[in-house]
């Protein structure tokens, strides 16, 4: 588990193809604390296993599944992502939980600058923007964001100069892909809703209409 607060970036020193997937060597620039071999790191939001840790370097292995659904099959030697360890239990949980698996990518519609902030529109498929609501949570390449606005398959953050100082989305433009995670806690929340089984012999009243009925959710 994740929080989306961007610990640093990482370089990507080499690519190779690997039994169908890709094998890559990663460099940080921070230092890794006491590295755990087989520790989870997600790369640009994608959770992923660390083996061969050596001072900041580390390779992880990409499945065929998640270079599908991913943007990583698009990394090459030289390519910037960004990187976050694992969620400690100690930690702060400075941004959300973001599980480190990547629903979709979506696509940069418009950049502009607004003062110092950043406006980036991104589109997403309509499947997936039900869970996106105005002033929600969502995570992009990895990054906790704050959703500023949200009208049919496109949705508009702000992003503080910081932000994009430190991670890779300084870097974003209109017709770049990015990996995208839709807050967690909105899927739970559906499947609760309509999965009938989790209903069956609970005597449960509680159900959309009761929502609805009592202001919780919009008519």
């Amino acid at each position: 588990m994740f929080t989306g607060i961007i610990q640093g970036r990482g370089r990507v020193d080499r690519a190779q193809a690997s039994g169908g997937g890709m094998v890559f060597l990663l460099k940080a620039d921070f230092d890794l604390s006491d590295p755990e071999e087989g520790e989870s790191i997600a790369v640009n939001g994608v959770c992923l296993t660390a083996r061969d840790i050596r001072g900041n370097s580390f390779l992880v292995d990409v499945s065929p599944e998640t270079l599908s659904r991913t943007g990583l099959s698009g990394l090459k030697t030289g390519s910037m992502v960004n990187l976050e360890r694992a969620l400690r239990l100690s930690d702060r949980l400075g941004g959300h939980m973001v599980s480190g698996h990547v629903d979709a990518q979506g696509r940069v519609e418009d950049r502009r600058s607004k003062g110092d902030f950043t406006l980036f529109t991104f589109s997403l498929s309509r499947s997936l923007t039900k869970y996106v609501i105005e002033k929600g949570s969502v995570a992009i390449n990895g990054v906790s964001l704050t959703v500023n606005s949200c009208e049919g398959d496109r949705f508009t953050v702000s992003i503080i100069p910081h932000t994009l100082a430190v991670t890779t989305l300084g870097e974003l433009h209109p017709g770049d892909r990015v990996n995208i995670e839709v807050d967690i806690i909105g899927k739970y929340v559906e499947k609760l809703l309509t999965d009938k089984s989790v209903h069956a012999g609970t005597g449960s009243k509680i159900n959309s209409a009761f929502l609805a009925e009592h202001g919780f959710l919009k008519g």
